[in-house]
């Protein structure tokens, strides 16, 4: 008898030793994980989602095959490709800018895109290299776009995609044109960089899209100023 409880004592002890070690690591683990100091010297993933500590999404860093198509009006939207980089989300969910690049030798790029709120980009960095038939074509500099306050991003995709179901060109072209002519659609206003042909300056144009100011060197290194009425006329200064 007394064996037998020498025995279970002895079971007891090495127990309670068992269980006070789980329980000094538990302590030490959850420090360190409160403290945040984990650190690696390589990771290596293909993705990595920054969210709130309510889980709501904030940034992705990604590569292409695993890109989040973005979220519109809080709706995330189909799969599609996108390049790898960062997308950035807003406190409402909606995606608000990001950075994606790529480069091949038939075509290279860079955009770090800033976007309106509830809408699409207002202001973007970009670099384009295309090759095609031996010869390349590139453009870098700062974009800006005007977007409407009363038409946003997800009613723009939702109109779109009504008109493409009718599966009817003409009209889908049409129905778009109009919404451009209403300030609906978001219109390119001014480029500040080197365009294709190799001019570097200042490239300004109205609100329906027309160019109106251009001040430049040219490829052949000469100095042109343009400016322009509605109609694309030269308007002369005296």
């Amino acid at each position: 008898m007394e064996k037998e409880l020498l025995k279970q004592v002895k079971i007891l002890k090495v127990y309670s030793a068992v269980l006070t070690l789980v329980v000094l690591a538990g302590i030490f683990f959850s420090f360190t994980y409160v403290a945040g100091n984990a650190k690696f010297k390589v990771i290596d993933v293909e993705r990595i989602n920054i969210v709130e500590k309510t889980g709501q999404l904030r940034m992705v860093i990604s590569n292409q095959e695993r890109q989040h198509p973005g979220i519109v009006d809080g709706k995330v939207l189909p799969k599609r490709r996108r390049e790898p980089g960062m997308i950035f989300f807003n406190t409402d969910g909606d995606e608000c800018g990001g950075l994606v690049y790529d480069g091949t030798k038939k075509s290279a790029g860079f955009a770090l895109s800033i976007d309106k709120y509830q809408n699409d980009q207002i202001m973007q960095l970009q670099y384009n290299d295309d090759t095609e038939n031996g010869k390349s074509a590139k453009s870098y500099g700062l974009r800006f776009w005007d977007r409407p306050d009363n038409f946003t991003a997800g009613q723009l995709n939702t109109k779109y995609d009504s008109l493409k179901n009718l599966h009817n060109e003409g009209v889908l072209k049409a129905s778009m044109q109009k919404m451009r002519e209403e300030g609906l659609v978001g219109q390119d206003r001014m480029f500040v960089g080197k365009n294709s042909d190799n001019e570097v300056g200042l490239f300004i144009k109205d609100k329906k899209g027309k160019p109106r100011i251009y001040l430049y060197i040219d490829n052949n290194n000469q100095v042109i100023f343009k400016a322009l009425d509605e109609k694309g006329q030269p308007i002369n200064f005296r």
